[in-house]
């Protein structure tokens, strides 16, 4: 049928309203991409249609021109670029393809929306195409047509006007494909600065998997740089510049069929060969891993690679794997990348017991036996994905991450620790997010139900059960993430002890002691809540209190306990013997009621701590005697923690101290704190071992953890 010259109006769409739904593509270079795409398919439609053998030639000009700034800044204007074939051409049978918007029967993974590209990306895309022509009497014909989505086009809702269909001299088909007029200032600043090296370069690597497969029978690809009609740079992409297969397996994959004694997929003994060809390629030249099956020297359809995910690499190296066979030749279909290769579930869902003896390929069972064979290719891969597994394991048993998270996410070679963690906690908050709709849902459902039915207690114990069930695993991610915390403070604290630390083994001076105070209360801080004092007591979170302040400093409720006003006598005491006892800066004072104070002491793990029993009984005393008469402190409790202790060498000092039963520890019921123009107070003391604590801590936390790694 030949189409008029003109518009071209379309029926049964409306361009105005259909092309704004088509995304213009994110990628500046994508227009050179599709009509290189089209050379590439024009030159197989010439090849298969006509059987003629010629050397295919696609041609990219980058056509410029000089402003006032180009010799000082190098910078030109952009005018158009150009791309030429010597393939099929537009005949009519292709034209009809390409007026037809949504058409998918050209191949070559195009959907028929490649060329809308073209309208987002520029006003005017002109085609100037020769073909051969069996009934004119030169025996070639010409079309020319320009594409185009400005105002004169839609109005007459067309985005093609055919310009010119005339008979032609000429001894070749060839199209011409101009595209004119970017649209957006930012695409034509990216156009005009666009170089020779950089098209050849993003060529190559956007039909890698192509120029790999067809190295030996590729077109000639040149790229040029014109400036005023005059050819600055002329470059070539040559079988060089494509890298060779590392390896090459031939791999066996057996038929199935549907048994119909139990409806399961068996394997046959027919099989067919495939073959597996790998390539290592540098990450700058390969964007994405892949794992691809080509049919006709061509990419048909992508698989998953389990190996590798799609941005992995080693050394800086890339692998793509591309399986060809007869095989899968056969199974193309007119609609490239429709392989008719079904998956299991494809094969079980269309079985009838009229097909009970057909044999098939299944898409599973080449994926499934491809990854194997690759698993053993490159040793650098297992290597590297066993070392990845390992430190997963190591992350799950530190973090207390849950195998149905890990499973839900995809890690990466490459992926830091940090980046594992954040997927997981992503994954996790997703899943409590999730079930806090459930718990909603339930919850209304419940505050919907009526008393006066018959059924009333029946939908209530269903409610309830299905909210009970879903509570758990809606807190068990924050659970979690706070016992995991719980649990790496408690591996520090042993580190620290042992002197594991590359501080301590480097630090000249012996800082454990330091270390330990900032491990369990950070050292100048008022903040108990943030603090790992549960390490000493789970209660003293919730206390207010301060770590290392001096006395006359120490508030609570904005209120310092210390007196501002002193007698003579008071005064001459508190500095008294060289001493300035205001500024006396107990390890951690806590306040956990009125009336009361917990004074907590550490010591260097290789101090006697023996020789300093007396040192909480004189805080104790000062705070006693000093603070405000508001406060009236006079209800102690110490706890003096170092691990040079024996109770025979503490009982020496102070023979009112008692081993405990249970654990390594000592304490004293009751000191009197002696008080001036005051009563007394009291103070319960206990002398405990690091070790000791970490042992209580450890059994305290013990049962969360066993379960939450279950």
């Amino acid at each position: 049928m030949k189409i008029r010259k003109g518009f071209i109006t379309a029926t049964g769409i409306n361009y105005s309203g259909t092309l704004p739904k088509i995304r213009k593509n994110p990628n500046q270079l994508q227009p050179i991409y599709e009509a290189v795409t089209n050379a590439l398919e024009a030159l197989k439609l010439l090849k298969d249609k006509y059987n003629i053998e010629i050397k295919g030639e696609v041609i990219i000009k980058l056509i410029l021109s000089k402003n006032l700034f180009s010799k000082e800044d190098d910078t030109y204007n952009f005018n158009e670029i150009v791309i030429e074939d010597n393939g099929l051409g537009f005949e009519d049978s292709e034209f009809e393809r390409f007026i037809a918007l949504n058409d998918c029967g050209k191949g070559f993974s195009n959907k028929g929306s490649g060329r809308i590209q073209f309208l987002h990306f520029f006003d005017k895309t002109v085609f100037k195409s020769v073909f051969r022509d069996s009934s004119s009497p030169t025996g070639y014909r010409q079309k020319e047509f320009t594409l185009s989505k400005s105002k004169p086009y839609l109005d007459k809702n067309s985005i093609i006007n055919l310009k010119e269909d005339e008979e032609i001299k000429s001894n070749k088909s060839y199209t011409v494909l101009s595209l004119k007029n970017p649209l957006s200032e930012k695409d034509e600043s990216f156009l005009k600065s666009l170089t020779t090296n950089e098209i050849k370069e993003n060529i190559i690597s956007h039909y890698l998997a192509y120029f790999c497969e067809n190295r030996n029978q590729l077109p000639e690809f040149t790229i040029q740089q014109i400036v005023d009609n005059e050819l600055k740079e002329n470059i070539k992409i040559v079988s060089d510049d494509i890298p060779t297969p590392d390896n090459q397996k031939d791999i066996d994959i057996y038929y199935c069929k549907m048994s119909i004694e139990d409806k399961s997929i068996q394997k046959t003994d027919n099989k067919e060969m495939l073959n597996l060809k790998s390539f290592k390629i540098s990450k700058n030249k390969l964007q994405k891993n892949g794992l691809k099956l080509t049919s006709k020297g061509e990419i048909a359809k992508e698989i998953k690679l389990e190996s590798l995910l799609s941005d992995d690499f080693i050394e800086d190296n890339r692998y793509l794997f591309l399986l060809s066979g007869e095989y899968i030749d056969k199974c193309d279909t007119d609609t490239r990348g429709d392989l008719n290769i079904p998956t299991k579930e494809e094969f079980k869902k269309n079985y009838t017991e009229t097909l009970f003896n057909e044999e098939v390929i299944l898409l599973d069972e080449i994926q499934e036996k491809a990854n194997r064979v690759i698993e053993n290719l490159y040793d650098e891969i297992k290597t590297k994905r066993d070392n990845k597994l390992d430190d997963i394991q190591k992350l799950k048993s530190m973090f207390l991450l849950s195998d149905e998270t890990l499973n839900s996410i995809k890690i990466g070679l490459n992926d830091s620790d940090d980046k594992i963690l954040e997927k997981v906690y992503q994954a996790d908050a997703k899943l409590v997010a999730n079930k806090d709709a459930i718990m909603k849902q339930h919850i209304q459902q419940i505050e919907n139900l009526n008393p006066a039915e018959e059924d009333y207690e029946e939908n209530l114990r269903v409610q309830v059960d299905e909210l009970v069930k879903t509570m758990p695993l809606q807190n068990k991610a924050a659970l979690t993430h706070y016992v995991a915390r719980r649990k790496l403070v408690l591996e520090l604290f042993d580190k620290i002890l042992k002197k594991q630390l590359e501080i301590q083994k480097t630090n000249k001076r012996n800082i454990d002691e330091k270390l330990l105070h900032n491990l369990i209360f950070q050292q100048s801080s008022d903040n108990p809540e943030k603090s790992d004092l549960w390490l000493i007591n789970e209660d003293f979170i919730y206390f207010r209190g301060k770590s290392e302040g001096q006395l006359n400093q120490i508030e609570i409720d904005s209120k310092k306990i210390f007196k501002q006003d002193f007698t003579k006598e008071e005064e001459e005491y508190l500095h008294s013997l060289g001493e300035n006892r205001k500024i006396k800066k107990p390890d951690v004072l806590l306040f956990p009621a009125e009336g009361k104070c917990i004074i907590i002491e550490f010591k260097n793990p290789d101090v006697n701590v023996g020789v300093h029993l007396n040192q909480i009984n004189r805080y104790a005393s000062l705070i006693r005697n000093f603070s405000e008469e508001g406060l009236q402190i006079d209800t102690f409790y110490g706890y003096l923690i170092g691990e040079g202790i024996t109770a025979r060498e503490v009982k020496s000092f102070d023979g009112d101290f008692k081993a405990s039963y249970q654990f390594d520890y000592l304490f004293r019921p009751s000191k009197t704190i002696p008080g001036e123009n005051r009563s007394d107070g009291s103070l319960y003391t206990e002398v405990i071992k690091y070790t000791t604590l970490l042992d209580r801590a450890i059994l305290r936390n013990k049962l969360f953890i066993e379960k939450l790694t279950k």
